[in-house]
């Protein structure tokens, strides 16, 4: 088993209060970035997450303010293929990991909204974005590793005798996530992801996710490992009875946002995925997953893990066990709860994970 890495959410502002912080609003706060950056980076996270939206301030901009902040950390960078020509991407993000001397990896989103790609003058369907995020994908590790000046002439890019591009810090391909529950998901990600992004839910799904992404892996002619990402929203407590009172404080807090979601149509699988897991009951796993119907694949990831330290690690090794190597555990902008997930349950799932590798390394 490969070490299990965290990874956190980064935050530009001061967060709103409850699960439905809007994110994509408030000036930025360059001392708020700084503060919370080194809070990941002294509280045992591997990555911060730069995401990307429409109405957000610049990933490439923020990911390099990040890098100036910390010495560890790793801006995992979203791209969406339809704002940059892969070249200029690989340059940008080649550029970004000069600087952090090797702390940068990519994210690319395909698009779960249709009305959110078309803000930007993005009118591909799905299927097609996802083909797209393939094609772009290879192309960022042509520029990445190719020596003499290379053509493309594929479905949706084509240029001639470009490069060689600016190479890595390391000289090797960035490490690549992509994501997604839909089956043009699982075939791209299956191709080309060194990291495969999945949201929270039960362990049974979780697997049979996990083996469909393999199959097309197969498919596609690789033989390798891939990573794969899950993410939760913590929600601990000193005991899990406290926990869990935390919980229905904010689900109550967040039904007001969103409304009825069950009402509503979802934007992607997904979400769609999560609505239906949440309207089987709204815990699963013992009770330490909470996948609240109230609000179920309205946030996107909104799934909770519910408990004590012990109760939410014991659950994360599970997952990691699954095959998920890369966990992420937003905490939305709060520094206050990211402390507590580095301080609490981070050591624990590292401890449990080195007890296992252990144990293992004796029997054989």
């Amino acid at each position: 088993m490969m070490p299990v890495e965290f990874v956190n959410a980064a935050h530009w502002s001061e967060p709103g209060e409850g699960f439905a912080a809007d994110f994509w609003r408030g000036k930025l706060d360059p001392e708020y970035i700084r503060r919370y950056s080194r809070t990941l980076e002294d509280f045992g996270f591997d990555y911060t997450l730069v995401a990307y939206h429409s109405a957000g301030p610049d990933q490439y901009v923020r990911s390099a303010e990040i890098l100036t902040y910390t010495e560890r950390l790793k801006p995992m960078v979203a791209v969406r293929p339809n704002t940059s020509f892969p070249t200029v991407a690989a340059q940008a993000l080649s550029t970004l990991d000069q600087l952090g001397k090797g702390r940068t990896a990519v994210h690319i989103i395909s698009g779960s909204s249709n009305e959110e790609q078309q803000r930007q003058g993005d009118y591909l369907e799905k299927d097609a974005r996802y083909r797209r995020s393939a094609e772009f994908v290879q192309i960022l590790r042509d520029v990445w590793t190719k020596d003499e000046p290379f053509s493309h002439h594929g479905e949706f890019y084509d240029f001639d005798d470009f490069g060689p591009g600016y190479k890595t810090y390391s000289g090797e391909p960035l490490p690549v996530s992509l994501g997604g529950s839909s089956d043009y998901a699982y075939a791209a990600g299956g191709a080309q992801a060194d990291i495969f992004a999945l949201w929270g839910e039960p362990l049974e799904q979780t697997k049979q996710q996990i083996d469909r992404v393999y199959e097309e892996a197969r498919k596609a002619g690789r033989t390798g490992r891939i990573r794969f990402w899950v993410t939760f929203r913590p929600i601990v407590a000193e005991t899990d009875e406290l926990a869990q009172r935390k919980a229905r404080k904010l689900v109550e807090q967040s039904k007001a946002h969103y409304g009825e979601v069950l009402k509503v149509n979802l934007p992607n699988v997904g979400s769609q995925r999560l609505r239906d897991i949440a309207q089987e009951g709204e815990t699963h796993d013992g009770g330490v997953l909470w996948t609240p119907r109230a609000i179920a694949g309205a946030g996107g990831a909104s799934s909770f893990l519910v408990g004590s330290p012990e109760t939410i690690a014991e659950a994360l090794v599970r997952y990691a066990e699954l095959g998920a190597e890369v966990i992420s555990l937003p905490t939305l902008g709060n520094i206050g709860d990211a402390i507590d997930t580095g301080r609490y349950i981070i050591p624990l799932v590292r401890k449990e994970l080195a007890r296992r590798e252990a144990r293992e390394a004796v029997a054989i």
